[in-house]
């Protein structure tokens, strides 16, 4: 082709007078895309995922139950050909955002295209793949990590359990130290190359930083929701303050003033947990005198009744199965992992999954015979009903309302098992059922991990959110961490911390880049469910001894609200259950409104706060 050269003046001249030509039509249509072409686009995204999400699902499932390299290898792969084709997405719907005549479902979608990737990739050859070998790397040596107890190797699932069950304050070191020092330390560089990545990736899809990607995930701007989850803390932390100065008490009652002084933070291994995050498991240790003895544990219970970990996720069916819901598929009890292998490496975390996005439905989880777990199972199957009620929505929609729902709703099932459902499901006598002096140990166990959690909920996104947006620097990334868990939790590690040292990544949910802010909004939100499903069923007593088992009017409800999947703003979907568009912390506080009374008058004298 020959190239002509024109004077400037005759090139406008001729871009006045001139007819647009076929070619330049064609140009201008690229540069303002239609509504039509928004609505194709969307179509033929919705397929593609449809298909490769399945493939992934499939792949992810055999490395998480069977980690080798060659699965990690092919993990990765798979997962960085599934970002890169979510980033070229996000990218192309971004550019449909402000066409005029969108329809709103149209709209939604490409709202959910744009902002619907967790690690973007930056998008030029070979980094979606690096992104992708990295999270793969740190979430395998994740599930193969080790502690120490009495110097000999751990892992994570015993190491859990341990420590909730010792009480030897050097034990407990030794195992917290080990567990931070090796699962958590070496992944600090894949931890910072990984940040990098992800936000080129997300500037390039025109975003702050990652952080910022995440919090656009609400239905409102990314500022707004960092507001709003300070604001949902304002309304419970006083009930959380509480609760730490009397276990801080407790704790220094019975360990002295060398293990656990009277004033400041709480020791981070004392608490019966390797994160701090729930303290359910020393509760014998701050048992009120007199109503200490909630007459039962779940675990002895069950182990009297011979349970085993197949018949307890038979009885959390059971549950979903007397509110209405149709029992899980054959397909479910065959292919969960319920039990760890004995001849393989698997990541244990529970976690929940619909394969194949219609109802290939499965748990994975490393199950043992006790209260925790049976807490658990109910928790995750409220992922696998919920997943299966939106399985009609077009796959853009298949999530829940915002992703607090999708862990609420198992929760807020979980809140349900009262000694009344125990006594109904045969696994207490009814002649145990705690009376009512008992209620402020009820409350005061379930306050141990609900509302301990909170702050370590808040907590890890907000300094994520920060390493994101480089106010926490790589150098700094430890110490950021200690003094978020200062400010927010009030804890502090056994053992001085350094840079050399990495205490996030010994937290399944930082190398395997889950986001946690959700976690933080379920705790509030089951008790907003909650609370509505015990006004349908017209209960009159005490909201914490209040269950919904049973009633199939509230499983009728739920389930429309859980149909709608992702498919309306989550303020439709909380109005359509609880007819209020506000998430709040008030039903929380209301539910241990007993309990906080009874604390303020435990701690009168002793010092507040650390």
């Amino acid at each position: 082709m020959k190239f002509q050269l024109v004077s400037l003046a005759a090139l406008a001249a001729a871009l006045v007078v001139q007819p647009a030509s076929a070619q330049q039509q064609a140009a201008a249509s690229e540069a303002a895309p239609t509504a039509a072409q928004a609505d194709a686009f969307v179509a033929a995204a919705e397929k593609e995922l449809a298909a490769s999400s399945v493939e992934l699902a499939q792949i992810s499932w055999v490395n998480a139950t069977y980690i080798t390299d060659d699965t990690d290898a092919l993990a990765a792969k798979a997962g960085g050909r599934f970002t890169e084709r979510q980033v070229q997405m996000a990218i192309e719907a971004a550019k449909f955002r402000n066409v005029p005549g969108l329809s709103a479902d149209t709209a939604r979608k490409l709202y959910i295209l744009a902002g619907g990737v967790t690690l973007p990739a930056p998008n030029k050859p070979g980094a979606a793949e690096e992104l992708s070998t990295l999270t793969t790397r740190m979430s395998s040596s994740y599930g193969k990590g080790r502690g120490t107890l009495d110097g000999k190797p751990i892992n994570g699932s015993d190491i859990e359990a341990a420590m909730g069950d010792s009480r030897d304050p050097e034990k407990l070191k030794e195992m917290w130290v080990s567990w931070h020092d090796n699962v958590g330390a070496p992944m600090r560089q894949d931890y910072a190359a990984m940040t990098a990545l992800a936000n080129e990736g997300a500037t390039g899809l025109g975003f702050k930083d990652t952080g910022a990607l995440w919090r656009s995930g609400y239905d409102m701007k990314p500022d707004e929701f960092a507001a709003l989850t300070d604001k949902l803390w304002g309304e419970v932390e006083p009930l959380y303050k509480a609760l730490h100065t009397f276990v801080r008490w407790k704790l220094n009652e019975k360990y002295g003033d060398a293990v656990q002084p009277k004033t400041g933070p709480i020791r981070a291994d004392l608490l019966g947990n390797m994160w701090a995050q729930e303290w359910g498991n020393i509760y014998d240790v701050v048992a009120p005198a007199g109503a200490g003895d909630l007459g039962y544990d779940i675990g002895d219970l069950l182990k009297a009744k011979q349970y085993d970990p197949l018949k307890m996720v038979k009885t959390g069916e059971g549950f979903y199965s007397s509110l209405g819901f149709a029992p899980l598929p054959e397909t479910f009890w065959q292919r969960s992992q319920i039990v760890k292998p004995q001849d393989r490496e698997v990541i244990c975390h529970a976690s929940a999954w619909n394969v194949d996005n219609v109802d290939d439905l499965r748990i994975k989880m490393c199950t043992k015979v006790n209260s925790d777990d049976f807490v658990t199972i109910h928790h995750e199957l409220g992922h696998n009903y919920y997943q299966r009620a939106y399985n009609q929505q077009p796959l853009l929609y298949m999530n829940g309302a915002n992703d607090g729902f999708h862990e609420a709703i198992g929760d807020f099932v979980a809140l349900s098992i009262t000694p009344d459902y125990l006594v109904k499901i045969n696994l207490l006598d009814p002649a145990k059922v705690p009376a009512a002096d008992k209620d402020i140990g009820l409350l005061l166990r379930q306050a141990m991990d609900k509302v301990a959690f909170l702050p370590f909920g808040l907590l890890v996104d907000k300094w994520r959110w920060q390493v994101f947006s480089g106010e926490i620097p790589a150098g700094q990334m430890q110490a950021g961490w200690d003094k978020l868990r200062l400010q927010y939790q009030g804890i502090v590690p056994p053992v001085a911390r350094d840079e050399t040292k990495f205490d996030p990544g010994a937290k399944y949910h930082v190398p395997a880049a889950v986001p946690y802010t959700r976690y933080f909004l379920a705790r509030l939100l089951q008790f907003q469910f909650y609370e509505a499903a015990c006004r349908q069923v017209g209960w009159k007593g005490p909201l914490h001894r209040c269950s919904f088992y049973g009633n199939k009017e509230v499983g009728a409800k739920l389930d429309a609200m859980l149909k709608m999947g992702q498919s309306k703003p989550w303020p439709d979907a909380l109005q359509a259950f609880t007819g209020t568009r506000q998430m709040s912390g008030k039903s929380m506080v209301a539910y241990f409104a007993p309990l906080k009374k009874w604390l303020d008058q435990q701690n009168k004298g002793k010092p507040s706060g650390w």
